[in-house]
């Protein structure tokens, strides 16, 4: 008898052990990642050709203790290898495991090597060593104390059923589907359906191994190499045996399956693969496909009305979708359609969080939880008769909120000149974000949440927040951009955001008198910021003939209203290359001058101090610096309430006689220190509250500002 350690990833074990109860083996015990069991040759054969959910079958040979390298190689060498293997067919090591000895796999690989080399040389043999296509798969997996040594019979990953020559965007594996299928078909009345439908279907995945389980295909049945090949006692008539048994198994099941299976996508590519691979399998009759819009009616006309319809889906999100809101729509979307089948119906539904799977707006009967890959992922099985559509978020205290500040600020902005203005701004403690909106866009900025809120909780929130705007404000929810907005630490307040250029969403938004270019995707910021609107008109009244100076100027929108004002010269100062090119295509689109200004890349903090002496002045002054700053370009940090009179001295000495310098800071609960500036022979007054407009009045001291002149 052999002892077998066959794996199967997390989550899946219950599964492969109900399996294994089909199965000529004895002795079943399950362990965190697999099952051992014991059985003949003609049981390896089974095992390695049926198992659906199993990643590989391993013969075991050998434990010995291992601590070090020099065990390692003795226990390598101790393994009766000619009992089971040739000496002169290739091999390749897999390694798995660490101690403090054997930090790296690859190493310890490489002394099983030497070890099974050193043993064939008492037999004058020396195996090639073959990464690609070898004979042997020898594989070591290294516990605590003990190391465990395994012939892999299964060759190549078990997932690899033979049927699949291309894969769409982000397949499932196989054996996960195969669990899927498995846990869904466990949730009907009749152990039949009717139907098995697939609407997000990719490359079939799903579909095809539902097909094989109801037609009693072996997942094996098409693969042409196995890692048993290479084992001395490899009998290939009882293998021609075991194949001749599945295949007639195969034929009578795909004779009395009365199951139709249904697919349907966006992409033709990938479902003429998936009916590619239903015509490898011999199945191609059982199926139909269709390109359509799963999260439409389309769907219901599609599928017809079934007595015991399933449908197993894995939805698009993560990399797969552009943003986590566009998975957010398609799930709500999607759940209203699942709503609208007729007949009798279950679905099971894959996604990466309950929160995700809440946007459907149905009950589940029953979840799962397993992992596709590196993601963990939950599958939720519904019953679909008699379900009621949980209620939609259109009357709770966020939505009317929403409601309310929108048709005041709509009416104000009108008035104002502006098409771009804050819609709320955590007016309720528990949806703690900033909506903007630009010109039939909306960007979702949420903030960080407290320390005593838990992570899911927060997340929730933020979600029941986007239902609330999906519900209530007339806004295209392709034209709804979310944001994390958290304090940024060291360099990353300057990481771009994952958009390509290509795909990046850029227009332009009137600020009364002038235009600006918005970019909703690419940064956190959009290039415009909304709460210094009446600063920047304040300093556009005051410019004409006036030389002025915007120091950290991001995008140059304070120097665009100077310039329209009438300033003979505007200096503008940024450590960006992208935010001065940004600020100089405003300057064109406001059909200004570029040449007749000054746009000056620089780090603020040292041109301040190299500007010391130089005897250039500056009438009309704008000082908006970070709150904290630690770019790649600056040798320290900066700090504004720690160093706001050390840059407001160096600022001093650029302002000319009688000119004014407004100082503004978004620092929550900065103090300006009003004696140092009396000892720098500077006066200031405050306008935080005059340069607070409309949409920005609930929230309190969203910036500070003073105007500050020579005392």
């Amino acid at each position: 008898m052999y002892q077998f350690y066959i794996s199967c990833a997390h989550g899946l074990e219950e599964l492969l052990s109900a399996e294994l109860s089909q199965q000529p083996v004895s002795e079943v015990k399950l362990t965190h990642g697999g099952v051992t069991c014991k059985g003949d040759l003609a049981a390896a054969y089974s095992l390695c050709l049926n198992l659906r959910t199993a990643s590989r079958v391993l013969l075991h040979l050998h434990e010995g203790p291992v601590s070090d390298r020099e065990s390692l190689l003795r226990e390598s060498t101790k393994v009766p290898w000619g009992s089971y293997v040739n000496g002169d067919d290739s091999f390749v090591v897999r390694f798995s495991g660490t101690n403090d000895a054997l930090r790296h796999t690859g190493f310890s690989a490489q002394v099983v090597k030497d070890g099974y080399l050193d043993y064939w040389r008492t037999f004058d043999q020396r195996p090639a060593v073959d990464r690609d296509e070898a004979g042997v798969m020898v594989v070591v997996q290294l516990g605590k104390e003990n190391a465990n040594f395994y012939l892999d019979l299964s060759g190549s990953g078990m997932h690899e059923r033979g049927y699949r020559h291309g894969t769409g965007q982000a397949p499932i594996r196989e054996t996960l589907a195969a669990a899927v299928v498995q846990r869904s078909l466990n949730s009907l009345a009749e152990p039949t359906p009717s139907a098995v439908v697939d609407p997000f279907c990719g490359s079939g995945t799903l579909l095809l191994e539902a097909a094989m389980l109801l037609t009693d295909c072996a997942p094996g049945l098409l693969r042409e190499h196995w890692g048993f090949f290479g084992l001395k006692a490899h009998d290939q008539g009882l293998w021609e045996e075991t194949l001749a048994a599945a295949e007639q198994r195969f034929a009578a099941g795909k004779a009395s399956c009365t199951t139709t299976f249904y697919g349907s996508d966006l992409e033709p590519k990938v479902l003429a693969q998936a009916a590619a691979s239903a015509e490898l399998l011999g199945l191609a009759d059982l199926f139909q496909f269709e390109r359509l819009d799963a999260a439409t009616a389309d769907l219901v006309s599609f599928v017809g009305e079934q007595a015991n319809g399933l449908l197993v889906t894995n939805p698009p999100y993560g990399e797969r979708l552009e943003t986590p809101l566009s998975a957010h729509v398609l799930f709500r979307n999607f759940g209203a359609v699942l709503y609208q089948l007729e007949g009798t119906w279950n679905a099971s539904v894959l996604a990466p969080s309950d929160v995700l799977l809440k946007s459907l707006r149905l009950r589940a009967w029953k979840k799962y939880n397993f992992n596709n890959g590196p993601i963990s992922v939950r599958l939720a099985v519904y019953k679909l008769e008699g379900q009621k559509q949980l209620g939609a978020k259109d009357n709770t205290d966020i939505a009317n909120r929403l409601k309310k500040n929108w048709q005041q600020r709509r009416k104000w902005a009108k008035r104002e000149g502006v098409e771009a203005f804050r819609v709320y701004d955590a007016d309720l403690p528990d949806y703690n974000a900033a909506i903007d909106y630009y010109n039939d866009h909306l960007v979702v900025q949420e903030y960080a949440a407290p320390a005593d809120i838990p992570d899911h909780v927060a997340e929730n929130r933020f979600w029941d927040l986007i239902d609330a705007i999906l519900a209530v404000l007339p806004i295209d929810p392709d034209n709804i951009h979310t944001k994390q907005r958290r304090r940024q630490k060291g360099l990353a307040q300057y990481n771009k955001k994952n958009t390509a250029e290509d795909d990046a969403v850029v227009f332009q938004t009137r600020e009364y008198n002038a235009a600006f270019w918005v970019n909703m995707t690419q940064y956190l910021d959009t290039g415009l910021f909304l709460d210094h609107r009446l600063v920047r008109k304040d300093i556009q009244k005051r410019a004409a003939n006036k030389r002025v100076l915007n120091l950290f100027g991001y995008t140059g929108s304070a120097s665009v209203h100077a310039a329209l004002g009438g300033a003979t010269e505007v200096t503008t100062v940024d450590m960006s290359r992208t935010y001065l090119n940004w600020a100089k295509d405003n300057f064109r689109l406001n059909h200004l001058t570029i040449n007749k200004h000054a746009f000056i890349q620089a780090d603020c903090l040292q041109w301040l101090s190299d500007m010391q002496g130089s005897g250039q002045q500056w009438d009309l002054i704008f000082l908006d610096p970070p709150t904290f700053s630690n770019s790649k370009r600056m040798e320290d940090t900066f700090d504004i309430q720690r160093d706001h009179l050390d840059v407001l001295r160096q600022v001093k000495s650029l302002l000319a006689p009688g000119g004014l310098l407004i100082f503004s800071t978004n620092k929550r609960r900065f103090k300006l220190d009003q004696a140092g500036l009396a000892e720098l022979a500077l006066k200031a007054d405050e306008r935080t509250h005059a340069t607070t407009s409309e949409d920005f009045k609930r929230q309190r001291a969203i910036h500070y500002c003073w105007y500050i002149e020579h005392a």
